[in-house]
């Protein structure tokens, strides 16, 4: 799925294993619970003719301190409210997990009044003249703080990033209708099948040819063509391979995912790419969620804050990117984990003279299967639902402003909170342990996943992702 911290990447394994064991539900189901929560609230407030638009807010376009500072003066009740909302909610699913809740609302807060100015810097009037894009400012600042100073030990409880990504991309569902996922689901679930074959099959053959353990080129080769760390840490299970080859595939995962959210919006801006052409390649490209939407976002918020620079709705970036991603690539966590642990356990231990402890069964699937995609169902058709009553020109001037766009505000600042968090949890000097056989492997399916990526979404799939939005 998305990303995680490249420092002590070595128990991220163990780690995930605790967290499935909780009495209390695992991080995803909380992440859907969580997100599906916020849009029955926000529902039956708009049924009773209410909204929670109080709590949606964002600082207002200025282009002088002054007008900033009057900005947050006259809406500190709402960020504080939104503050509150969050804490509660947040810490709830944090005390479920049995984690430390006071740790997290002191990390909180400097995670929260930080997302508040990145929004506060992104909202500035010339933002978009030096591409000042939220997401990429979250990122870019975290990625400074932990790589040029010590971030603080009592800020790590906060610092969520698959939880905050899973919460946003429920929330993401509410704004994508289920009409939309069925028209243009099966081509993204084609074109994922497509470079997920690709590029495993690459990453896996040059890191064999190199002379590397066929277990750990599973494991580079999964976290490749999938999504990234659970990819990782998911296939890593499967195949029993050593917890540090984990750690090096995921470390991969992360320098390329974070390099890839600068350069994709970048040189889909210098080709002119429509806003779903280039969110679909984005998605077919990208090596971690959190990274992803924050490339998609950044180029769906310069289209819109450039108005005729790109073709395409702003939101067909974003939505684009979900569809490729979300539905498309990460439904092949379960695959690749229930076809590889077949291999693993019949072929390799075998080879190995290893003893077969148990049989492998389609529960794997299940096992393995994010979550969170069910949350994200779930919200697309409950939105579905809230539309049929309406028509198209009612849904535009009522349920829109009322019911949907507050949700929209949350989402980002769920993906806010999660991009500031991925800077606050990288560190580069990770990337000397994984050596250069690896880099190598890893790299070479790199190039074949942008270029197929860029083959198919530019012109195979073209047609479809052109009218995405529309």
């Amino acid at each position: 799925m998305s990303h995680t911290s490249v420092a002590g990447n070595a128990g991220n394994g163990a780690a995930a294993v605790r967290e499935r064991r909780r009495p209390f539900g695992t991080e995803d189901w909380w992440a859907v619970a969580v997100g599906l929560f916020a849009i029955v609230v926000a529902y039956a407030l708009f049924a009773s003719g209410g909204s929670i638009k109080t709590l949606a807010v964002a600082p207002a376009r200025w282009s002088d301190f002054g007008a900033l500072a009057h900005d947050f003066a006259a809406h500190a009740g709402n960020y504080l409210a939104l503050f509150a909302a969050f804490a509660v909610v947040f810490s709830i699913a944090i005390a479920a997990l049995g984690l430390p809740v006071v740790r997290f609302i002191l990390g909180f807060a400097v995670v929260f009044v930080v997302s508040a100015l990145i929004f506060a810097l992104g909202a500035w009037s010339q933002a978009s003249r030096y591409n000042l894009e939220p997401p990429l400012i979250a990122l870019a600042l975290g990625l400074i703080v932990s790589n040029v100073f010590a971030v603080p030990a009592w800020l790590a409880p906060a610092l969520r990033v698959e939880f905050y990504i899973k919460v946003g991309i429920v929330l993401l569902g509410a704004t994508l209708p289920l009409t939309l996922i069925v028209w243009a689901g099966p081509v993204a679930i084609g074109q994922a099948t497509i470079v997920s074959l690709a590029t495993f099959f690459v990453i896996y053959g040059v890191a064999r040819a190199l002379k590397i353990d066929q277990r750990f080129a599973a494991v580079l080769g999964v976290g490749g063509a999938v999504c990234g760390v659970s990819a990782a840490i998911a296939i890593a299970g499967a195949v029993r391979a050593r917890r540090e080859q984990a750690s090096v595939a995921i470390t991969l995962v992360v320098v390329w995912a974070i390099v890839m959210v600068f350069a994709l919006p970048a040189l889909s801006r210098a080709l002119g790419l429509p806003t779903g052409v280039a969110g679909a390649w984005i998605g077919t490209s990208e090596f971690a969620d959190a990274a992803g939407i924050a490339a998609a976002q950044a180029y769906g918020d310069f289209a819109r804050h450039t108005a005729g620079a790109v073709a395409g709705a702003p939101d067909a970036s974003l939505q684009a990117f979900v569809l490729m991603k979300v539905v498309g690539r990460d439904i092949w966590i379960g695959i690749w984990a229930f076809v590889l642990a077949i291999v693993a356990t019949t072929r390799w231990d075998r080879e190995e003279g290893a003893e077969v402890e148990a049989k492998t069964s389609a529960k794997e699937i299940w096992t393995r299967f994010p979550k969170f995609v069910i949350g994200f169902v779930i919200a697309s058709a409950l939105v579905t639902w809230v539309a049929s009553h309406y028509t198209l020109a009612e849904y535009r001037s009522v349920v829109t402003p009322a019911f949907v766009a507050p949700i929209v505000a949350l989402r980002t600042w769920a993906f806010t909170f999660c991009f500031l968090s991925i800077g606050l949890t990288t560190r580069f000097g990770a990337l000397s342990s994984t050596g250069l056989k690896p880099l190598a492997a890893f790299t070479a399916g790199v190039v074949v996943n942008v270029a197929i990526g860029y083959a198919l979404s530019v012109h195979v799939f073209a047609p479809y992702w052109l009218t995405l939005g529309q």
